[in-house]
């Protein structure tokens, strides 16, 4: 009944890690001819589920077995949670006949994943099992989606229903999502007319309701610029423009002194908070503001706006194109330009650091490197804390579903896990790894999975030898003080040759792009382990910190003196400051 299901749904991979209380769901996806991926760690699994819907915007599935396994995939269901990413979980549970014997593994699962779930059931009769399994797809997939938990406990699951007992559900996703009412596109169109500076930031709403072709539209006929976070990157090619990743860069100080602020925002299925820079909010204050979002409860969530639309983003984009197409259009070639040129600067920020022949790597030479060799098919997976702000500033994303970033958990250790859900669904595409040398060992043993299931990809370590942002924010707190995040120089190269596979050493700039060659051309999963600078502080580190408006400041200060720095702090001035 669970494998039926599934794959009338189009499910053909399950990622689990084998228990007896799951035993009759792997049986089954096994006799169905499911792609089964066992990984050495729950959590790997339910971010492989999820990091398989990132990567396709389709549902992911895992199976995790009762006690231990639920709380090992925890992890993984709240990131998925606080990122609206749509992924079942099958779980084990203890024999209903058993309750309050003190079974093995009985715990209180449910109650333990409410909370961090869209929607969570138990199965207490077997003939009902292919109903609950429908019933959880249709609540991950429809509305906003979610990671939704399904539990079926053994004794349930290993008995013998007769075909006539089940009622096998038909047509129980809905074949037309919720479009807007035409008044209400009417209206965002007069206002995006109007407007002589606007943006679209989009978010996970487009890239699950299958939209990245009809925002490209809207944006090449509206020519208006897309900013996209990263569930969205790549909907609008970032080689072009208009598209951006991220949010930030319409509020540099570069930009409001050429252009000024964005005078109209549209949130297309995005919602306000971190990314949108949370209560300091990088949208402008005085800005019309235009909310696209299927959930009515999220319109004005944080601020008010001025055009709430509530609608599944794709269909409230069709219409937006349909009404675009017979209008004219002002000319904003002046706002296209000047955000263009202040990203083409941003990534001139570090000239010394491209120079630079000599070791220790400048983590943003180290990023450039691997960035100017990805190809538009590519895939870029982003862990760790600086590590993955160096690569998304340097990745140019030109297709969706190529990008799988940090969320709202800001979860390290989901990086191995996504670069194999990624290498399993997009298998022409090559996929780079990027983390750091504290976040690579949450979930080292999958390399171990890689290589059993041959899923290859390359990793590559920005190894400062420590947790370098929590080292970093440390220093400038307690005056150059550091507790608890220093780790020391490991040869994770080794480690992972130890699982089979293709590990190396760098040390030097030079070495970067031949090694992510050779490593490509190998096909095994490869570790690079790159000794970075532990001195360079992160622009996010600073950010967090409080303290980039000042180095900006000091950075636009030596240019009008016609000198060229870096923008960014070293330890030790810091430390002076």
């Amino acid at each position: 009944m669970v494998a039926r299901v599934l794959r009338d749904v189009g499910v053909r991979e399950l990622f689990t890690l084998q228990g007896g209380h799951i035993d009759p769901i792997l049986e089954a996806c096994d006799r169905f001819g499911f792609r089964i991926i066992d990984t050495r760690h729950e959590q790997a699994a339910a971010h492989m589920a999820e990091g398989w819907a990132r990567t396709t915007g389709r549902l992911g599935v895992c199976a995790v077995t009762a006690g231990p396994g639920i709380t090992d995939a925890i992890t993984g269901i709240a990131n998925a949670y606080l990122d609206a990413v749509p992924m079942l979980v099958l779980a084990g549970r203890s024999p209903l006949a058993d309750e309050d014997l003190l079974p093995l593994q009985g715990m209180p699962q449910l109650e333990m994943v409410r909370p961090i779930t869209k929607w969570a059931r138990t199965v207490c009769q077997a003939p009902r099992i292919a109903e609950y399994v429908a019933m959880a797809v249709r609540q991950a997939t429809t509305g906003r989606p979610g990671p939704v938990y399904l539990e079926v406990p053994i004794d349930v699951l290993f008995a013998s229903v007769e075909e006539e007992q089940v009622a096998w559900p038909a047509g129980y996703l809905p074949e037309h999502p919720p479009a807007p009412r035409p008044e209400a596109v009417e209206a965002a169109l007069e206002m995006l007319q109007r407007a002589e500076r606007p943006v679209v930031l989009a978010g996970g709403g487009v890239w699950f309701a299958g939209a990245a072709d009809e925002l490209r539209q809207f944006a090449e006929i509206t020519q208006t610029p897309v900013f996209m976070n990263p569930k969205a990157r790549g909907c609008v090619p970032e080689d072009t423009p208009l598209g951006y990743g991220g949010f930030g860069l319409f509020s540099s100080s570069r930009v409001q002194r050429e252009a000024g602020p964005p005078d109209l925002v549209v949130l297309m299925g995005a919602r306000p908070g971190l990314f949108t820079g949370g209560r300091r909010s990088v949208i402008p204050a005085e800005a019309k503001v235009i909310q696209v979002d299927i959930e009515g409860e999220e319109i004005g969530r944080g601020r008010s706006v001025d055009l709430g639309i509530q609608g599944d983003c794709r269909e409230v984009l069709r219409q937006l194109v349909d009404g675009a197409r017979s209008r004219r259009w002002p000319d904003r070639s002046h706002w296209l330009r000047t955000l263009d040129e202040a990203r083409r600067s941003r990534q001139r920020a570090f000239p010394e650091a491209l120079q630079q022949e000599t070791p220790p790597i400048h983590p943003f030479r180290l990023a450039h490197e691997l960035a100017q060799r990805l190809g538009p098919e590519d895939v870029v997976v982003a862990d760790g804390g600086e590590a993955a702000e160096w690569i998304a500033a340097a990745a140019t994303m030109r297709l969706p579903g190529r990008f799988l970033g940090h969320g709202y958990l800001g979860c390290l250790g989901t990086g191995l896990p996504f670069a194999m859900a990624a290498k399993l669904a997009r298998p022409e595409a090559r996929v780079l790894l990027v983390t750091g040398d504290g976040s690579v060992g949450l979930n080292f043993a999958e390399f171990e999975t890689a290589v059993r299931h041959r899923l290859p990809f390359v990793c590559v370590i920005f190894n400062d030898k420590a947790w370098g942002m929590s080292r970093h924010a440390q220093q400038i707190l307690f005056q150059g003080r550091t507790i608890a995040s220093e780790l020391g120089l490991v040869h994770y190269e080794r480690a992972a040759a130890g699982f089979g596979c293709h590990g190396e050493l760098i040390e030097r700039p030079q070495e970067i792009g031949p090694a992510l060659e050779r490593a490509f051309a190998t096909g095994l999963p490869a570790c690079l382990n790159v000794l970075i600078d532990p001195e360079v502080v992160s622009p996010v580190t600073l950010s967090l910190m409080g303290l980039s408006a000042k180095a900006q400041r000091e950075k636009e200060k030596a240019e009008g003196e016609g000198k060229t720095t870096l923008p960014y702090y070293g330890q030790r001035e810091l430390q002076e400051r």
